[in-house]
């Protein structure tokens, strides 16, 4: 009888300690997920948990449906590039949270004729690859040895758009905590408008890494463009067309029309007052001129690898 109650006492006492085992586990578990170093940040887009769920009431489940194929690449590039605006950049994480940004600013390269492209002349080198690959092929590469542009490809030979800012739309803390993770510390936290309001912040902002060049922007798992089902941000007269940035030293070439935003957008990298005053009085900034579509007509017409 003695050793009949010291089984059940015993039995009583693991039992009544399973609770308080569980709950050391779990509170184990939630403390070491809280501490998210910044390089496992930067490399899996990971965040700490939150109460607000990242595949948020903003999207549905129905939004496969939406994402854009090949056939929506395969057009002339300044076409393409005035196309992009007000559609949807998704980069998904490894833990599955799902990053969104709208698409507010361009910049068209066609190749060939274009003296500030990286592949003008038809140039191919190992590093503009994909330029030459099938429109929708990412291109992704480095500036000043530490930062990364995205580009798309489109019709026509050593053709592409870069992608120049985004409005965030869903993952905002792990935006800022990838943008953060880039930044000196103890730097004043970033406005949403300034996660990705630059070709490299919004490579930051949504983890695009170096290995993402020459994918299929079309077919990839980690990364796509999706409709946005909210806005008609991007009809014509709300387009901007102003010379690109950053390409001074290439003469005549830099003053060609050719980056494209969003009017009164917050998330606009760089405002050109008056390319908008030409647009909104009906000048050619806003209207490509005979000689631009000549060039964008003789690029898109040679087939692509």
């Amino acid at each position: 009888m003695m050793a009949g109650r010291k089984r059940k006492m015993l039995a009583l006492t693991v039992a009544g300690a399973a609770p308080e085992q569980a709950v050391n586990k779990r509170k184990n578990q939630t403390e070491s997920t809280l501490i998210v170093p910044p390089a496992k940040l930067e490399n899996k887009c990971e965040i700490a948990p939150s109460t607000e769920t990242e595949r948020s009431h903003y999207f549905t489940d129905n939004d496969l449906q939406h994402k854009f194929g090949e056939g929506f690449f395969n057009q002339p590039c300044i076409r393409l590039a005035k196309a992009l605006l007000g559609k949807v950049l998704v980069r998904r994480c490894a833990d599955g949270t799902e990053l969104r940004g709208r698409i507010v600013e361009t910049e068209a390269y066609l190749g060939g004729d274009d003296k500030a492209s990286h592949s003008a002349g038809g140039k191919r080198t190992e590093r503009n690859t994909a330029m030459f690959m099938k429109p929708g092929t990412i291109y992704v590469y480095p500036i000043y040895g530490i930062y990364l542009c995205m580009n798309v490809s489109s019709e026509g030979e050593g053709a592409a758009v870069l992608l120049r800012s985004l409005e965030p739309l869903q993952g905002q803390p792990v935006m800022r905590q990838l943008r953060a993770a880039r930044r000196k510390e103890g730097a004043r936290q970033l406005k949403d408008k300034e996660l990705c309001n630059g070709p490299s912040k919004l490579c930051q902002a949504l983890n695009i890494p170096r290995y993402f060049d020459r994918r299929d922007l079309a077919s990839d798992p980690e990364v796509w463009l999706e409709k946005d089902l909210n806005t008609n941000l991007a009809e014509p007269y709300n387009i901007v067309s102003a010379p690109r940035i950053g390409i001074e030293s290439h003469g005549e070439w830099a003053k060609k029309p050719w980056r494209f935003y969003l009017r009164g957008h917050p998330c606009v990298s760089v405002v050109n007052k008056e390319a908008e005053r030409q647009s909104l009085s009906g000048n050619v900034m806003n209207n490509l001129g005979p000689s631009d579509v000549q060039s964008d007509a003789r690029q898109h017409k040679v087939k692509r690898t």
